[in-house]
């Protein structure tokens, strides 16, 4: 019997995005993938076991780099209305690089997380730990408003998702003359939104620090 031909388990991964993102979870097929990765299905199950070890692996993957982008930005010594605006430009950047991103996290959140374990849970919670440990600084030295980490977090997060995921739509509506978005750049999206996190999120005049 011939041995399956070796194929790495990232070019696997760089496929698998793809199909979860085309088709979501339960839509996905392991011959597609495979095929995509220019291997063949005992390969694929010999780096991952299954589907949904396969995409729990794919999640594990974006959510532990993204956190990696996002850490030393928190661990900064700029001050935490700084680190605010850092971690927006970070988000969006992230997310512009990784562009399945977004298809692939609103189709789980529609299944109701369905998918997802413990491992990947976590991975997903360093996002808004991280987020968090700069409100909580800024808070204690009065220059961020003392709000629930995790809604600060979604402040961020949730619309840089739905406008980077909804990509395709406004293409397709700026090609029928619908919209006019020929001054919307990434760079007016990005300062757009770090706007939108000093309005919500920053202190007008910062009060003095918690003793």
């Amino acid at each position: 019997m011939p041995r399956p031909l070796k194929v790495s388990p990232e070019r696997i991964l760089a496929a698998a995005v793809i199909e979860f993102s085309a088709r979501g979870f339960a839509g996905a097929r392991v011959d597609r993938i495979a095929r995509r990765a220019r291997a063949n299905k005992a390969m694929l199950y010999y780096h991952f076991g299954s589907k949904q070890a396969l995409y729990r692996a794919l999640l594990l993957n974006i959510f532990t780099a993204a956190a990696a982008r996002l850490r030393p930005i928190a661990e900064s010594s700029s001050p935490p209305e700084q680190k605010i605006e850092d971690l927006v430009a970070a988000i969006a950047g992230f997310i512009d690089e990784h562009e399945h991103f977004p298809a692939i996290m609103l189709r789980e959140i529609a299944e109701g997380g369905a998918h997802l374990d413990r491992g990947t849970l976590a991975a997903m919670a360093a996002l808004p730990a991280i987020v968090g440990r700069v409100v909580v600084e800024g808070a204690d030295k009065g220059t961020i408003r003392r709000v629930h980490p995790v809604m600060a977090y979604f402040t961020i997060m949730a619309p840089i998702v739905l406008y980077l995921g909804g990509a395709p739509i406004r293409k397709a509506m700026a090609a029928h003359k619908l919209v006019n978005l020929s001054e919307v750049t990434s760079d007016v999206f990005v300062r757009h939104m770090q706007a939108t996190a000093r309005l919500s999120l920053v202190n007008a005049a910062p009060s003095k620090a918690r003793s």
